[in-house]
């Protein structure tokens, strides 16, 4: 038997896994978790190419553009570009995690108890990344990961491939989105950052009253023991502030991706 197959059926039967698998990659190389510098590459490349097997039968049809031609690379970087978007907006939750970790950190004198993040390489003070794994356990509970891949799934249909990369309102967007970093972080902050700055006053008013007090000998293990008591009593906020941001932008993401 002759099989014959042409150049249209062949771009067919490749695009139809290459497209989907270079957007799920570039989603999966960022993405919380899988996306950590502790986990190596081919593992990552193992997950998309899984990923990729799975959704390709279900997902519409793939264009039947030459991957090598010019608009095959620039459909190229655009789906990466799409996949990369979308793995940086669900890590914005975990960067407000850890940055509400430092704020209280610093706050509490904690700053110098640094610990290497394996998930970004660099140094961040031991209570961040407290936070950032109870994040991590968060996120896990409330199967976050199973949102985000259904999320991937999605994306294909609200924004087809080959249909554009993000349009500058969508890029505009993307950064705006960005700011809510700050405010998770504060939410998760403030309370300790209170009750630290009572602490001060109280010990600023008790060396008007008391000048020969040692401040540094007396106010430095007090506030580390009230920041403990404060961050143990505000763990119900962190999980409630955590889940909120995290449904706003699994909420957020596909209004992105349609506009």
């Amino acid at each position: 038997m002759n099989l014959e197959i042409s150049t249209a059926q062949l771009l067919t039967i490749v695009g139809t896994y290459l497209w989907p698998f270079i957007r799920i990659g570039a989603f999966v190389m960022v993405m919380p978790l899988i996306g950590s510098s502790f986990v190596p590459v081919r593992v990552r490349l193992l997950i998309a190419v899984a990923l990729t097997i799975v959704m390709a039968p279900v997902l519409p049809t793939m264009p039947t553009t030459e991957f090598l031609s010019l608009a095959g690379m620039l459909m190229t970087v655009q789906e990466i570009a799409i996949g990369i978007a979308m793995g940086f907006l669900v890590q914005l939750v975990f960067d407000a995690i850890t940055l509400g970790g430092q704020v209280i950190a610093m706050s509490m004198g904690l700053g110098f108890a640094v610990f290497l993040d394996r998930t970004r390489g660099v140094n961040i003070p031991v209570l961040g990344q407290l936070f950032l794994m109870l994040g991590m356990l968060i996120f896990l509970s409330l199967d976050g990961h199973l949102a985000l891949i259904r999320l991937v799934a999605d994306s294909f249909q609200l924004l087809p491939a080959g249909s554009g990369g993000p349009s500058l309102t969508a890029v505009s967007a993307l950064l705006e989105w960005s700011g809510q970093v700050f405010v998770v972080a504060v939410k998760i902050a403030l309370p300790a950052i209170t009750a630290l700055i009572v602490v001060n006053l109280s010990f600023g008013v008790m060396s008007r009253a008391a000048p020969t007090l040692n401040l540094f000998a007396v106010g430095f293990p007090v506030a580390m023991l009230l920041g403990f008591v404060v961050i143990f009593l505000n763990l119900e906020s962190l999980q409630e502030n955590v889940s909120l941001f995290l449904e706003e932008t699994l909420t957020m993401l596909p209004r992105w991706l349609g506009s």
